[in-house]
């Protein structure tokens, strides 16, 4: 009995911890009009499947929106030698992300702009690159359809919900899946 009353307690006090946790994300969300997106890297083979892709040249305009610290735009530029524009929110992030191209040669291809990717202008991207969750991806779409045609979206490891990719990459590294979808505009609305 000693046992079981143990368990109730531990399971109570994770289930006050989980709400407690719930509760301080919501509220800092709700205090905040900003877009809660969790900043992971891009891995470096990611970034090159991401590009090759798309199909990227040196007549493109590369755009990553959620940019990090980089290294797409980055990479577009010193490979291709095109222009390219990361769209971050954090402040620290955008310092980086621009010191990072500065060391990297491809500053005067590389902008890095402090924004919301929600209400930026991109639409004179011919690429564009996310890293989003789904449903961020899904919300994008009225804005992706803005672009021309025939501009090429890649996406790192999460697909728009209800639109199937064009093409799709999959491998794995030390074990670690990892997967590229890839669409052409005008992107048809989610099913």
């Amino acid at each position: 009995m000693k046992r079981w009353r143990m368990r109730i307690g531990v399971y109570a006090l994770l289930a006050a911890v989980a709400a407690g946790v719930s509760w301080y994300f919501y509220w800092d969300a709700s205090r905040t009009k900003e877009p809660q997106v969790i900043y992971v890297s891009t891995p470096p083979d990611a970034v090159d499947k991401m590009l090759e892709m798309a199909q990227v040249t040196k007549d493109d305009v590369v755009y990553d929106l959620g940019c990090g610290d980089g290294r797409i735009v980055i990479a577009a530029a010193k490979k291709f030698g095109c222009r390219a524009v990361g769209v971050e929110l954090r402040p620290e992030v955008v310092e980086e992300a621009r010191r990072n191209a500065e060391q990297a040669g491809v500053a005067d291809l590389v902008e890095i702009r402090h924004a919301d990717i929600l209400t930026t202008d991109f639409s004179d991207a011919t690429v564009v690159a996310l890293y989003l969750l789904p449903d961020l991806n899904v919300r994008l779409i009225p804005q992706l359809n803005q672009l021309q045609p025939g501009s090429r979206v890649v996406s790192y490891m999460f697909k728009m919900p209800g639109v199937p990719a064009k093409e799709t990459a999959q491998w794995s590294v030390d074990g670690h899946e990892r997967m590229v979808y890839f669409w052409v505009t005008p992107i048809a609305a989610p099913k």
